[in-house]
């Protein structure tokens, strides 16, 4: 979270960028290197990417959040407006075309949360790669030192967390971070940058060798080897050299940067970050000369530390400013962009720091946000009272859980603390269970012996999700953050019932029940429990029931869990039609990859039409009684009374209906199980509309208004006409018979005043406009080339004539990848010579492409003016 407050600025993206610096537009064939000497100044911008786990523990995937529209969720959005951007930061000339693109994390210094990064690795593979692949590039720019760090895993509160949590987090974090970055990391983000002499000693008993603090959180300094000590409580201690911070027996000791903090809150807060010349020169007033006899000889060193969802999500467009700072602006300066292990590697410590005893980035009142009413956080008149007793019900039942753990445990692990701290190895990798369960046994494991154990470690794993710190940073308990940390520990009770037959909850809902809510719907934490976090468990039969019901209807995707979530697979089905409804019996294995745990479970379900569903649900007793019960069942389809009569008698009252589904399941269910009445309705629209052409042109024609029920049946079939053609020009590319069509649909549709569904028409046109761009960037075939390029142009025509809002920033990423790797090695001597396997025509046509798509291309193009 950021140091205060998140909200976004409202300055309009189109002010942001690099084109209010002074100085000329780069060119694109010749991009400016960092230049690093040994006197210059060093600059280093760190940024702390973050976002919580969202993943429903249920299911393994994220629901739905409406409030991220018009994404799915609000880490679709941020990977949109921030992730992604700075993967593929543009340098734009003066008429907005792009020069060149830079991965903006070669230059920045960053943290990424072990859970976001799990997510992107999932959602956004090539995003994850650029990420990696920075930290490898900047290794190679800064002899070895990577711009990466470490993170505490899931982000809690390491000086609220007792001794044995604060170093499983510590090393889950250096584990996840090495299995992607493949080096051991030597520097670790901690969350809100809490810290206390427990801390200290873990970091450094880790192998951590520094961290990043605020100003702030600084009590005195002194030079080494001095006994006078210097008082910086006051936020003075100088940001612009490490300090050593010593443990209390000065056997170890950790090294300690301390950003910039009144250039950090103008990243975050300010407009310099909307300009880089204005960055440059705020940075610039920083860099002053440094006085210290001890720092004679030493390079400047300016420092600044945000949240990296600064940079194009609270603030759009500004990862636009950073690239050209990094590229242009700070190497114009004679700056070195550095990280932090490159810089310790190069200067020596100086000077120690004491730190107050607890503090944080974001809370004035050490570690108060996440453990009571501080005022941190508030507003609106609203308490926060409930947070001291979240906290407090929180730790009583991790307590339980750890109890629970270590009894049942001991019984299968050899030392069941140690392969929990190891169980990250799997949780990375469940490929390596297997070989993880051998390693740390006490003895060989039956199947059900494995179940057990794997309940146990998943059990403690959400026990640690459950403290993530942004359950306590806003106003109220019943906010999205509040319940999912809720969500985790009642998983992590649902587990610990398992394995032990404990049932936490009731005692766990008394503790809740202290904690206030400002919101007279729920009084107290106990109801936000009933009504938001209980509904969401979702139980083996509930499954199986949202899959029986979805089922029924050939053709209609259901989803699984996610990663590790959920598998099912379907053992025997039969489907019998009773007029208007449908009776599918079946069998199914659910299996829950993370515990190995299976169900075999039997279900019927009738659909009586329209919303009315009755499903049962039960354990699988044998084939004799699985045959007995379909038999009960068809005999008995004669009467829809009698059938549901029998489906109560057999599963029990049990019974599921729509209600059952996840709510984001529903909603796909209610949007299919309307198909047929749209579908209906499109026949009689679209004859409605043919019926009357003649009279809605000469109302046209006319000047007179054409009525509402006429315009109507015009706007859904041409619609439909339109999302059709481009369906089936996505089938078969090579027909040019589309084309007309379509053009002959915009044509229509502007005589008649009517609105084309623009946005989803993108859709399709984006997905054919991606892969001519990517086989022109990964896929190029000489023979095939010009006809390649003639789908393009002709795409290309199509989206302007139509209007269609076209996402043009893969297509300049593929389009310069194309240039780079496939253009320019077939014409390494061009202008000169001709290029390998292109005509010059060709060459010709494919940078007109690059104009349409906003490329700026003019270098080629000069070369070719002679010849035209």
């Amino acid at each position: 979270m950021m140091p205060s407050g998140s909200q976004p600025s409202a300055k309009p993206a189109a002010q942001s960028g690099q084109d209010t610096s002074p100085s000329s537009q780069p060119d694109a064939a010749s991009p400016v290197k960092v230049r690093a000497t040994v006197s210059a100044p060093y600059v280093i911008l760190h940024g702390h990417f973050y976002q919580p786990p969202r993943e429903d523990p249920s299911l393994n995937r994220i629901q739905r959040q409406p409030s991220a529209s018009p994404f799915h969720d609000w880490n679709e959005r941020i990977l949109a407006e921030c992730y992604r951007p700075n993967a593929f930061a543009r340098i734009l000339d003066d008429q907005g075309q792009v020069v060149r693109i830079v991965n903006n994390y070669e230059y920045l210094s960053f943290n990424f949360g072990p859970t976001l990064l799990s997510w992107l690795e999932q959602q956004d593979m090539e995003v994850y790669q650029r990420i990696l692949a920075a930290d490898r590039l900047s290794a190679e720019r800064l002899d070895g030192h990577g711009n990466g760090i470490a993170q505490v895993y899931n982000h809690i509160i390491l000086p609220l967390a007792n001794e044995r949590d604060k170093y499983t987090q510590i090393r889950w974090g250096i584990a996840d971070f090495q299995h992607r970055f493949g080096r051991y990391p030597q520097g670790m983000w901690l969350a809100e940058t809490a810290i206390d002499a427990a801390t200290v000693i873990a970091l450094v008993e880790c192998g951590i060798r520094f961290v990043i603090l605020a100003p702030s959180q600084a009590q005195r300094i002194r030079p080494l080897g001095q006994s006078e000590w210097i008082d910086v409580s006051q936020n003075q201690i100088d940001p612009r050299r490490p300090y050593r911070c010593f443990t209390p027996d000065r056997d170890g000791y950790l090294d300690i940067f301390f950003f910039d903090g009144p250039i950090s809150r103008d990243l975050g807060f300010g407009d310099i970050i909307y300009s880089s010349y204005h960055l440059a020169e705020r940075i610039q007033s920083a860099l002053r000369p440094v006085r210290e006899a001890n720092l004679l000889q030493e390079a400047p060193l300016l420092n600044c530390a945000t949240d990296g969802e600064t940079f194009g999500h609270h603030k759009r467009g500004v990862e636009r400013t950073l690239a050209y700072a990094f590229s242009e602006e700070f190497p114009r300066r004679g700056w070195q962009v550095t990280n932090y292990s490159h810089f310790l590697s190069q200067h020596p410590h100086t000077w120690e720091v004491q730190l107050k005893p607890v503090t944080a980035w974001s809370c004035a009142h050490g570690v108060g946000r996440w453990s009571r009413d501080c005022g941190c956080g508030g507003g609106g008149g609203w308490h926060q009272r409930w947070r001291q007793p979240l906290r407090e019900a929180l730790n009583w039942l991790r307590d339980h859980l750890a109890e629970i753990y270590e009894t049942e445990a001991k019984a299968y692990l050899r030392d069941p603390w140690l392969a929990r701290d190891r169980y990250i190895e799997v949780i990375l990798d469940r490929e390596r269970c297997d070989a993880f369960l051998r390693e740390h046994q006490s003895h060989r494991l039956s199947a059900e012996d494995r179940v057990e154990v794997l309940r146990l470690l998943e059990m403690q794993r959400y026990g640690q999700l459950m403290f993530t710190s942004c359950g306590w940073f806003f106003e109220e308990l019943s906010r999205p953050e509040g319940v999912q940390i809720l969500r985790y520990a009642a998983r992590a009770i649902e587990l610990a019932a398992e394995v032990s037959e404990l049932n936490l909850e009731e005692e766990f809902l008394h503790r809740l029940n202290k904690a206030p809510s400002n919101l007279d719907t729920y009084k107290y934490g106990d109801a936000v429990y009933r009504a938001l976090v209980r509904p969401s468990l979702i139980s083996p039969h509930r499954l199986v029931a949202n899959y029986a019901m979805s089922s029924l209807f050939d053709g209609m995707p259901y989803r699984q869990g996610g990663s590790h979530g959920y598998v099912l697979d379907q053992v025997d089905r039969e489907r019998l039609q009773l007029g208007a409804s449908t009776l599918t019996i079946g069998r199914v294995k659910l299996t829950y990859p993370t515990t190995r745990e299976e169900h075999d479970l039997n279900y019927a379900v009738l659909h009586i039409g329209g919303w009315d569903f009755q499903c049962g649900v039960k354990s699988f007793a044998g084939r004799r009684s699985y045959e007995q019960l379909k038999t009960r069942l068809l005999s008995g389809s004669h009467s829809r009374v009698q059938l549901i009569l029998t489906l109560q008698d057999l599963f029990g009252p049990e019974m599921y209906d729509l209600n059952a589904l996840a709510d984001e399941d529903r909603q796909q269910m209610m949007r299919w199980l309307t198909q047929d009445t749209l579908t209906r309705l499109a026949q009689l629209y679209r004859q409605t509309y043919l019926d009357n052409y003649g009279i809605l042109m000469a109302f046209r024609a006319d000047g007179l208004p054409i009525p509402e029920e006429l315009l109507a049946a015009a706007q859904i079939t041409l619609n439909q006409r339109l999302l059709a053609s481009l369906r089936a020009m996505e089938m078969e590319e090579g027909k040019r018979d589309h084309l007309m069509e379509l053009r002959a649909i915009a044509q229509e549709a502007e005589q008649l005043g009517c609105q084309l569904r623009r946005e989803e028409a993108a859709h399709t046109l984006d997905r054919l406009l991606h892969r001519g761009m990517w086989h022109l960037a990964h896929a190029f075939e000489p023979e095939t080339f010009s006809e390649q390029l003639y789908n393009l142009e002709e795409w290309l025509q199509l989206a302007a004539d139509l209007r269609l809002p076209i996402d043009m920033d893969r297509l300049q990423e593929l389009y310069l990848t194309g240039l780079e790797r496939q253009i320019s090695p077939r014409c390494p001597a061009w202008p000169q010579k001709e290029c390998r396997d292109i005509s010059a025509d060709n060459l010709h046509r494919l940078l007109q492409v690059g104009q349409r798509i906003r490329v700026n291309v003019s270098a080629w193009l000069r070369h070719l003016q002679p010849q035209e």
